[in-house]
């Protein structure tokens, strides 16, 4: 049993695909991960699934969720899906609650995997980046053809058959450039979740510079200030219309909550990642071979969530740049995720969408702080004046009990 103090094992990530995947999408980040594990096809056996599920319900963890990406999910086909129910249905105890997430590029799709998607309250996550000529521009097949068309009627086919849908959307250097066309494009059709990824990977030419593909701050700056006006104009009655899990996450920070997003908490290492082998990883965007935590077969994943090597992973966002330790927004953001820092982990390198987030976060703070306020009122609360940063002699946000400047402020 854990301490009360250790972390609880919520959320894990499973890739039983690997990184293998029916597509060749331009700025995929995880294909490259075969070679870690060799060129033969990646498959988790079903002694692989059946401990991994048991494995994770033993945490007693009240409430998790159980996230099945790739590469591809789908290339394992449905019955590979039906067990996994099967073994969660069989290894839960008294009272806790399991739920899934899917997240798929929807080829593979038909009547039979929507069917099972209702009757086992799955969340689908559907990768379509918006209209075609935005979509097909990165994500094509193995031969170089778009696959708008496919995605679309699997789409269609999901929300008629009543599946729960959330498009995930990936901003690069062209979609950045359509912020209103993607987001009308996905209301026009039926989707109210959306969730927007900002890509920016390393040139493999010239690991200095950014890939072409990959969106600038700049831009995303821009981007994300339009569509946070297209969500405001939406709402009805003071509240969101349509679930943008970006904005939600910033808002919950303005209310002293957890953010929804890994990317905008103090730390790193919340969740884990368990690969087709059963060897486990600290987050989705460091699948490497000298980060790996042990494997399902042999080590408790309780354990292994509060392992001194995962602390130490999750510690590494704490050390910023002195740029990022001034910012009025650091509450906010948190240096962003290290992925995407313009050096090392290991270093103390800026966001590559640091600009990004300041001026994002210049224009919404007001109407956040007016939302937090309304939140506040609505939840009984007394009636406080909006957040302000933090200042040095402040309890620190991160929950270490420690004040600010002895903390993530020193």
């Amino acid at each position: 049993m854990n301490r009360q103090s250790d972390k609880q094992l919520f959320s894990l990530l499973i890739k039983p695909a690997g990184p293998d995947c029916n597509l060749a999408c331009a700025y995929c980040f995880y294909r490259c991960k075969s070679e870690l594990f060799g060129t033969h096809a990646h498959r988790m056996s079903d002694e692989i699934l059946k401990t991994t599920v048991r494995n994770a319900l033993r945490t007693f963890a009240p409430i998790i969720n159980f996230s099945w990406q790739g590469g591809e999910p789908t290339l394992m086909t449905l019955d590979f899906f039906r067990r996994a129910v099967e073994y969660q249905l069989r290894c839960r105890s008294a009272g806790q609650i399991v739920q899934n997430g899917f997240q798929t590029n929807g080829i593979l799709l038909d009547r039979k995997w929507a069917k099972f998607f209702v009757e086992a309250d799955f969340l689908v996550g559907l990768s379509l980046d918006g209209p075609q000529h935005i979509h097909d521009r990165y994500r094509r097949s193995g031969d170089s053809r778009g696959t708008w068309e496919q995605v679309v009627r699997a789409r269609d086919l999901l929300l008629e058959q009543g599946v729960k849908v959330n498009a995930l959307i990936v901003v690069n250097d062209y979609s950045a450039n359509y912020a209103r066309e993607i987001y009308e494009y996905h209301r026009k059709n039926g989707i109210e979740f959306m969730q927007f990824i900002p890509c920016v990977e390393t040139d493999p030419r010239d690991p200095e510079r950014a890939a072409s593909f990959s969106v600038s701050a700049e831009s995303y700056g821009v981007f994300l200030c339009e569509l946070f006006d297209l969500w405001i104009q939406d709402f009805r009655y003071g509240r969101p219309t349509t679930s943008i899990r970006f904005f939600e996450s910033v808002f919950s920070t303005y209310v002293g909550l957890d953010a929804l997003e890994c990317t905008l908490a103090p730390e790193c290492g919340t969740y884990l990642v368990v690969e087709h082998t059963g060897d486990v990883f600290p987050c989705d965007f460091f699948v490497e071979e000298q980060l790996c935590l042990g494997n399902v077969k042999t080590d408790d994943l309780g354990t292994l969530l509060n392992s001194s090597e995962q602390n130490s992973f999750g510690g590494r966002k704490s050390r910023l740049p002195d740029e990022c330790r001034r910012c009025e927004w650091l509450i906010h953001c948190f240096g962003g995720c290290p992925k995407d820092r313009q050096r090392d982990l290991r270093d103390r390198g800026s966001n590559h969408f640091c600009r990004a987030f300041q001026q994002f976060f210049t224009k919404a703070d007001p109407v956040f702080r007016r939302l937090a306020q309304k939140w506040r009122v609505e939840q009984g609360m007394e009636t406080v004046d909006a957040p302000r940063p933090v200042g040095r002699n402040d309890p620190c946000p991160c929950s270490s009990g420690r004040k600010y400047k002895h903390c993530c402020g020193s």
